[in-house]
C-alpha cells in the first residue's frame, strides 16, 4: 500500500469519525482509495476522485494567508507530488515554494485535516473528476511571510470574511470563535 493511499484512508477515517455528518460526501474517495490500496493500481480509468491538499494559515490577528492566483487571491492548494511523504507535508511544501514560509505550527490536537471539502466535476480547475480537498490548519506570525512577497502582491493576509470558500470560512469561524 502506498503512503498516499494509506494516509488518505487514515485521514478520511479519522475525519469521518470526527464529522459523521459529512460521511456521504466523502465515501466515493474513501472507497476509491481502499480499492487502489487493495489492487495496488487504479482500475477506474482515471475517473476516481482527485485528491488535493492545502494549507489554511491563520496569523495572530486571525487573518488568513492567501496567494495570488489568476489575478485574485486564493488559498494555497495543489495535488500532492511523488516526493511528498504526507498530505500535510505537501501542504507545507506548497507554502514553502509559493511564499517561502516555513515557520508554521499546528494547535494541540490539530494534526489531521481541518476540513475535507468536495467539489463536483466541472466546478473546479482540475478537470472532469470529483475533487477532494484535504485542508490543514496552521498558525504563523504575520511576519513569517517575507515582506517582499506581500509588497509584490504575491500573497496577502485576508480577513476571515473575505475568504471566498464558504466551507472554509464557516469552519474557521467556528474554530476561532470556539477557541476564545
Amino acid at each position: 500500500m502506498s503512503i498516499r493511499e494509506d494516509q488518505i484512508i487514515r485521514e478520511l477515517s479519522h475525519y469521518i469519525h470526527e464529522h459523521p455528518d459529512e460521511k456521504m460526501a466523502l465515501m466515493p474517495v474513501y472507497d476509491a482509495a481502499r480499492d487502489h490500496a487493495q489492487r495496488r493500481a487504479c482500475t477506474h480509468s482515471r475517473r476516481c476522485p482527485l485528491v488535493t491538499t492545502g494549507a489554511v494559515v491563520v496569523d495572530e490577528r486571525n487573518c488568513v494567508l492567501s496567494l495570488r492566483h489568476e489575478g485574485a487571491f486564493a488559498l494555497a492548494e495543489a495535488e500532492p507530488e511523488e516526493q511528498d511523504d504526507s498530505l500535510s507535508g505537501a501542504a507545507l511544501r506548497l507554502l514553502a515554494e509559493a511564499v517561502g514560509i516555513r515557520e508554521v505550527w499546528t494547535e494541540p490536537d490539530s494534526e489531521g485535516p481541518f476540513l475535507i471539502d468536495v467539489t463536483r466535476a466541472g466546478q473546479h480547475r482540475y478537470g472532469p473528476r470529483l475533487r477532494i480537498g484535504f485542508r490543514y490548519l496552521f498558525r504563523a506570525h504575520s511576519g513569517a511571510v517575507a515582506p517582499g512577497v506581500i509588497e509584490a502582491g504575491a500573497a496577502a493576509w485576508m480577513p476571515l470574511g473575505e475568504i471566498g470558500i464558504p466551507s472554509v470560512r464557516s469552519r474557521l469561524h467556528s474554530h476561532l470563535v470556539g477557541a476564545r
